[in-house]
């Protein structure tokens, strides 16, 4: 069986930066995704599409096909009052809010002033090149569940 549109894919992975320092892997715990559904960063299933159980290999993938490019814009200085009163605001702190068109935003607290707190909405991995080394150890086919829902479900079924 192949990685292809509808089919549950299982790989252990490691991901490093330009650096080689590793920021991410499943510890061979696995990761499990639905292929085709856009569950994972689209240079990662492009380089799974084809690809069978047992199938190893490295992948560098760059920001555009990753979490995208750096954007200064979603760099911005809100007022302090923004934020509930009795929450410490604090750099590093991750939050998630509404765009003013109804989109949810999920942002990193990078520089907390008097009035202001300045907040990142740039995934933490926009602007870098990715390098993956990929073990595929499983693929089936995915449930009418899954398929309805769009991504992967545990043994026991979904949990949201």
């Amino acid at each position: 069986m192949q990685a292809t549109h509808q089919k549950v894919v299982a790989l252990d992975y490691t991901l490093k930066d330009d650096e080689g320092s590793v920021i991410d892997e499943s510890q061979g715990d696995g990761f499990a995704y639905l292929h085709g559904y856009h569950n994972i960063i689209p240079g990662l299933e492009q380089a799974l599409e084809g690809k069978t159980v047992g199938d190893e290999f490295d992948v560098t993938i760059s920001p555009v096909d990753g979490y995208g490019e750096f954007d200064a814009g979603k760099i911005q200085e809100v007022p302090k009052e923004a934020f509930p009163d009795d929450t410490e605001i604090l750099p590093g702190m991750q939050f998630h809010a509404q765009s003013p068109e109804g989109q949810m935003i999920y942002a990193t607290v990078t520089k907390v002033e008097d009035n202001t707190v300045t907040i990142d909405a740039n995934h933490s991995l926009a602007g870098k090149t990715l390098h993956f080394k990929v073990k595929v150890t499983d693929i089936r086919d995915a449930s009418a569940e899954e398929l309805e829902h769009g991504h992967v479900h545990g043994p026991d079924g979904h949990h949201h």
